[in-house]
């Protein structure tokens, strides 16, 4: 019985071990993820801050996927960054601050900033190469954003998406129009949320009324035409009747007369 009883234990015991084992280990691997640094960067962390992870000056041509996913300051400036894809960031629920200022970026792809809506509250995009606004890649961010020093084109595009987004509203007067469409409104160099009395639509809406209009006189010349053939076309019809009617041998006139009356 003895034996058979430290037997049982025996295998019980090295199950054990192994779970506890995979468990620690599970847990480390866990840990590690969660608390390692981004390779080429460097990682600081504060009571106060949280953790810092800094990966300025690196020549990056593409946002690191490996950030640890509880830092909560992460500086990307100046690297070679020309775009933002969808998601970057997604994997980030606790990052307050994003710089992103001092690269090449042209363009922000929707749902670049997705998933930083709850946390984010500062956002750097100066210094970069942003031609056109794409309200789609700050979806669900209230955050304070720096759009200076961007080579912004403002356009009718521009003034339709600006209300569509929910970042700081004072953010938006970092949008200084380098060019716009039409050129003649003068505000290049011009802060757009200050512009004054701009409607950079009145264009697309006067081409937009000039098309109704000629698709409304297209219409109503197809409508006449119809008619004037459905017109035509009854009279020849009628005409041919008449001279059918008249061929007809030994018919009694007023049945002719009558039928005629009918006809006209």
């Amino acid at each position: 019985m003895m034996p058979l009883l430290a037997d049982w234990l025996l295998r019980h015991s090295v199950v054990m071990c192994l779970l506890l084992h995979s468990l620690v280990l599970m847990t480390f691997c866990f840990h590690h993820a969660a608390t390692s640094c981004s390779k080429g960067c460097y990682c600081s962390e504060s009571e106060g801050r949280g953790k810092t992870v800094r990966c300025s000056h690196q020549q990056l041509t593409e946002i690191p996927q490996d950030l640890p996913n509880d830092t909560q300051h992460i500086y990307l400036d100046s690297n070679l960054f020309t775009t933002v894809p969808t998601n970057a960031f997604a994997g980030l629920p606790l990052l307050v601050e994003l710089d992103l200022s001092h690269n090449e970026l042209s363009q922000l792809e929707p749902g670049a900033f997705r998933g930083l809506g709850s946390s984010l509250q500062f956002l750097d995009l100066s210094s970069n190469k942003l031609v056109n606004f794409t309200p789609d890649a700050f979806e669900g961010l209230r955050a304070r954003a720096n759009l200076t020093n961007n080579p912004w084109r403002c356009d009718c595009n521009l003034q339709m998406a600006m209300p569509r987004v929910d970042l700081e509203p004072a953010s938006l007067t970092g949008i200084v129009c380098q060019t716009s469409d039409p050129p003649e409104m003068g505000i290049e160099g011009l802060a757009f949320l200050l512009a004054p009395d701009v409607d950079l639509c009145v264009v697309m809406k006067k081409t937009t009324d000039v098309a109704m209009l000629v698709t409304m006189f297209g219409w109503f010349t197809m409508v006449i035409s119809y008619l004037v053939y459905y017109v035509r076309a009854n009279q020849e019809d009628a005409r041919r009747h008449l001279e059918y009617l008249k061929s007809l041998p030994g018919r009694p006139k007023s049945e002719e007369s009558s039928t005629i009356s009918t006809v006209v």
